[in-house]
C-alpha cells in the first residue's frame, strides 16, 4: 500500500488562500435525460427534444446503444437559452442516438495513460496535465474526455482495469520537486528521458470552473510554491455559465498574481461556434451596435472583459472542428474575428481524437484543414494565428498542407499529398518539426486512415510504438519518466 502524503501550505501560501472569497453560483443544471424523458425538466426547457426524439432515446436506455453510457446528458439554463436559437449548440449538447450507431474507437485516446506518473496527472512534452475534477457544467456529446466525464473503467497499460483518478496536491507537488531536482542536479536535463524541468501545468479535467474559488487558488499556489513557471486552467465555463467570471474570481486571481507575479496565468477556453458568445435578435441574427460590430451576449462580454481587463493574464480559444457544429468557414472566421477583437488570442483548431464514437463527431482531416484554411483567408496576420492539430500518439502534430496536384517524381502522389508536421513530442522535443507525407484520402478521420498510402516519415508517426508506463508509487525514487 503507498504511503498517503500530507501537504503544508507556506505562509505565503496562507496569507493568499486567507483572502479568497467564496460565492455560490446558481447554473440551473439539468442532469441526465430523465427530466426531459419524464417531462420533470422546467416547461419551457422540454422543447430542447421532440416528442419523437424522445421516444428514440427512451428506446435505448438500458442498452449497449444507450447514449447516457457513452456520455451523460447535461445542460445548464443559461446554454439552453442560447441554444434556442443555435442549431449547432444545439449539436453540442443534445444526445442523439447516432452517436452509439457505431462505437469504434479508444477507451484511452493517445494512450493518455502511458504519461501518467501519479494518479490524476499526465507528464507529457514540458507540461504536465491535471484532471481535478470529473465534471462540467453542461457536457458537449464529443467531449475528448468522455471516458473521464462517464467515470469508465479503462483499462491500463500494466494490465489493471480502473477509472482515471483525480489529482490531489500532495502527490503531484511531490512528483513536481522529485522530477526538477534530477534535472537540475543533471544540468538541466532529466538523466533518463532527456526533458528540460517540469515548468507548465494545465489545469482541467473536467471543468476546473465547477470548483469554488478556494480549491483553485489552493492549486495555483501549491503549484507556484512547486517551481511551476506558467499555468493553464482550461475552460468551457465561458460558453456553459459565464456568471462564473464574477468579481470574486478575479480578484482572486489579482490576489494571486500579487502573491506570485512570477508565475505566468492563461484562461483556455472552447468556444466551437460564434453562437456561443454573439448576441442574436429575435429573428435569429447577430446583433450589430450603431456602427456596425457585433454585440457579444451580455453575461459572457462582461466576463470577458473582466478578464482581457488585466494584461498580465492571456485569454486564448481552443476548439476542434466537429461535424454539424462549426464545420463551416463562415463561423470559424467569425468566430476568430470576433474572439481577437474582444482581446483573447486563437490559439488551436483541432481535428476530433479517436475517441469512442468518433465516426459520429469527426470531420475529415482533409476536409477539417479545408475549412480552417477557407476560413483564415478573411482574416488578418493577427488574427489567423490558430493551427490545425491532431494529438498522434506521438505528439501534437500539425495537418500543415493539402494538396490538390501531385508531386513530380514522388509515386503515390497523384491525388496529391497531407503534409504532416510534428508540434510537440509526448516525451521530448527531438522530433519537433519532423514531417510525414502520404497519399490523400478525402474518407479519412484518424490516422489509420493512411496506413496504406505513407510516402515519407521522417516524424515515426506510421512506425510508432508505445512507451513503456510512467506510472510509480508514490514512495518511488524516481519520476519514471522516459
Amino acid at each position: 500500500m503507498s504511503e498517503t502524503l500530507e501537504y503544508a501550505p507556506t505562509d505565503r501560501e496562507q496569507s493568499f488562500l486567507s483572502t479568497v472569497e467564496d460565492t455560490r453560483h446558481e447554473r440551473n443544471i439539468i442532469n441526465s435525460l430523465a427530466p426531459f424523458l419524464d417531462e420533470r425538466a422546467p416547461e419551457d426547457m422540454r422543447g430542447l427534444y421532440t416528442s419523437n426524439e424522445l421516444i428514440q432515446l427512451r428506446v435505448l436506455k438500458g442498452t449497449e446503444r444507450d447514449v447516457e453510457k457513452r456520455m451523460p446528458v447535461k445542460i445548464t439554463r443559461h446554454y439552453f437559452e442560447l441554444a434556442k436559437s443555435s442549431a449547432p449548440i444545439r449539436r453540442i449538447v443534445k444526445a442523439d442516438p447516432e452517436e452509439t450507431q457505431d462505437l469504434a474507437g479508444s477507451e484511452d485516446p493517445g494512450f493518455q495513460m502511458d504519461y501518467s506518473p501519479v494518479e490524476g496527472m499526465l507528464h507529457k512534452y514540458e507540461m504536465g496535465l491535471l484532471y481535478v475534477v470529473s465534471t462540467c457544467s453542461a457536457h458537449c456529446r464529443f467531449c475528448y474526455r468522455e471516458e473521464l466525464i462517464a467515470r469508465k473503467e479503462i483499462t491500463r497499460q500494466d494490465g489493471t482495469v480502473a477509472k482515471k483518478g483525480l489529482a490531489a496536491i500532495p502527490e503531484v507537488t511531490a512528483y513536481i520537486g522529485r522530477f526538477n531536482a534530477e534535472v537540475a542536479a543533471n544540468g538541466g536535463r532529466h538523466p533518463v528521458c532527456g526533458r528540460e524541468k517540469l515548468r507548465e501545468v494545465l489545469m482541467s479535467g473536467g471543468d476546473p470552473m465547477v470548483l469554488n474559488n478556494s480549491k483553485i487558488a489552493a492549486w495555483l499556489a501549491a503549484l507556484a510554491e512547486a517551481g511551476v513557471e506558467s499555468i493553464r486552467i482550461g475552460t468551457k465555463e465561458m460558453a456553459f455559465y459565464p456568471e462564473r467570471f464574477d468579481e470574486a474570481f478575479v480578484s482572486m486571481l489579482d490576489r494571486f498574481h500579487e502573491s506570485y507575479p512570477e508565475v505566468g496565468l492563461h484562461i483556455v477556453v472552447h468556444f466551437e461556434h460564434p453562437d456561443e458568445f454573439l448576441a442574436k435578435d429575435a429573428d435569429g441574427q447577430y446583433v450589430r451596435n450603431p456602427t456596425g460590430f457585433l454585440q457579444w451576449v451580455p453575461a459572457t462580454g462582461a466576463a470577458m472583459r473582466r478578464l482581457v481587463q488585466r494584461g498580465w493574464l492571456s485569454i486564448e480559444n481552443q476548439s476542434p472542428i466537429i461535424k454539424g457544429i462549426n464545420d463551416d468557414p463562415d463561423a470559424l472566421r467569425i468566430l476568430q474575428r470576433e474572439f481577437k477583437r474582444a482581446g483573447g488570442e486563437n490559439h488551436y483548431f483541432f481535428c476530433g481524437r479517436d475517441i469512442v464514437a468518433y465516426r459520429s463527431f469527426n470531420v475529415p482531416m482533409e476536409r477539417a484543414w479545408h475549412i480552417l484554411n477557407e476560413s483564415q483567408k478573411g482574416l488578418s496576420g493577427i488574427e489567423n494565428h490558430a493551427r490545425l492539430s491532431i494529438t498522434h500518439y506521438k505528439g501534437k502534430t500539425e495537418v500543415n498542407a493539402v494538396t490538390n496536384t501531385p508531386i513530380p517524381g514522388l509515386a503515390g502522389s497523384e491525388n496529391g499529398v497531407v503534409i504532416f508536421k510534428i508540434l510537440r513530442n509526448a516525451g521530448n522535443a527531438a522530433d519537433r518539426g519532423k514531417v510525414c507525407i502520404v497519399g490523400r484520402n478525402p474518407e479519412a478521420l484518424w490516422f489509420d486512415g493512411y496506413d496504406d498510402r505513407v510516402l515519407y516519415d521522417e516524424a515515426g508517426l506510421y512506425t510508432y510504438s508505445r512507451v513503456k508506463s510512467a506510472r510509480v508509487t508514490h514512495a518511488a525514487p524516481s519520476p519514471g519518466c522516459r
